[in-house]
């Protein structure tokens, strides 16, 4: 190997130098912006309960509240509430949830992501709010949409339709910090005036009121910015009708009935978006068994039943609403028989498998 000239010895020295020099750009590139890249993990950090309670513990008294109705439909309707309720909206609301929580930190109270969780003691449940699809969706109904928000009355939304009520807190000084306690209302704690009684001064008269309501007194949930915490996983779940482990174990089972069976949907619809919205199907989709029932039994059982169950030309089933998931749904999972003794259709509710027979089967 020749000795390097002079010149190549130079030429190597400035490529060196180059290297250092945009090394040297880089840690510096790095550098200014390592303040950015902490600034930002730390804005999606999640709420801390704990301060969070501490600090509302202090100003709970300089609290702003609304309350606000929701129907079944996740439709928010203003109400107001009269001046001698005041001394027992917040220990009913928030009180009770705040002393939960700092209970808790000396306690050893835990948070755990809802959809981690698996039951374990001394925990609180937390959850992303935009997973929670309905929930979102009244918050934003509330915080962005006020101007078509109506005032509930009776006679023209009936009590009757009404799911859960929410408490929207908000301090004095700063009303843009908000968050909000929910509950759910159960129809067995309503109490219309038509038909009831009302006991006073030693004796019964007339319920005075359209609508009577106990308002329930457990914490159930809260929502504070982007984060929902779930005092009560059985109302938080009937709330806003989410159960995230049957939702995912559903799922599954979509992918493998997409993958056995060719099904048509009208434009904007899928499989999935139709399932979720029926809890029926969901808790049917949790047991059944996929692929025991073929595409062309399917329709031939369909027939046999004398079921409406349409399919394309290439033999595609044809999905168009609920009904029709139904009735799929149903076929794929043999719930429909027709008696031997009477001849008539029926829809199975639920089965139970039964050992294999002994001897000879039944001679039709």
């Amino acid at each position: 190997m020749e000795p390097e000239t002079p010149d190549e010895i130079e030429k190597t020295t400035d490529a060196a130098d180059e290297t250092l020099r945009v090394k040297d750009d880089i840690v510096a590139k790095i550098e200014s912006e390592a303040p950015k890249v902490v600034e930002q993990t730390h804005s999606l950090d999640h709420t801390d309960i704990f301060l969070w309670a501490n600090n509302t513990d202090a100003v709970k008294n300089d609290l702003d509240v609304e309350f606000f109705l929701f129907n079944k439909n996740y439709t928010p309707y203003s109400t107001n509430f009269a001046a001698e309720l005041n001394v027992q909206i917040k220990p009913l609301f928030l009180y009770d949830l705040i002393n939960f929580v700092n209970l808790g930190a000396g306690t050893g109270l835990a948070v755990r992501n809802y959809e981690e969780s698996d039951g374990e003691e001394n925990t609180l449940l937390r959850t992303d709010l935009e997973k929670v699809g309905r929930a979102e969706t009244l918050i934003h109904l509330i915080e962005h949409e006020r101007h078509d928000i109506v005032e509930f009355s009776e006679s023209e939304h009936e009590f009757k339709r009404i799911k859960g009520i929410a408490a929207r807190f908000t301090r004095k000084d700063d009303p843009k910090k908000v968050f909000y306690s929910i509950k759910a209302i159960s129809q067995g704690n309503v109490i219309k005036g038509a038909t009831a009684w009302e006991f006073r001064d030693g004796k019964f008269g007339s319920f005075q009121a359209d609508v009577g309501l106990k308002m329930p007194d457990d914490n159930q949930v809260m929502i504070i910015d982007k984060d929902i915490f779930v005092f009560n996983q059985a109302k938080f779940e009937k709330l806003f009708n989410y159960e995230y482990k049957k939702l995912v174990l559903a799922d599954q089972k979509i992918e493998e009935i997409e993958k056995n069976f060719k099904l048509i949907f009208p434009d904007g619809m899928d499989l999935q978006t139709l399932v979720r919205e029926k809890k029926k199907i969901v808790n049917k989709l949790q047991k059944i068994e996929i692929g025991a029932v073929s595409q062309e039994q399917a329709i031939e059982y369909a027939d046999d039943m004398q079921l409406e169950l349409m399919t394309d030309d290439a033999g595609a089933i044809i999905i168009m609403d609920g009904n029709d998931l139904d009735t799929f749904v149903n076929l794929i999972n043999e719930d429909y028989i027709t008696s031997q003794i009477t001849g008539k259709r029926y829809e199975i509710k639920s089965k139970k498998l039964l050992d294999e027979a002994e001897g000879e089967p039944p001679r039709g």
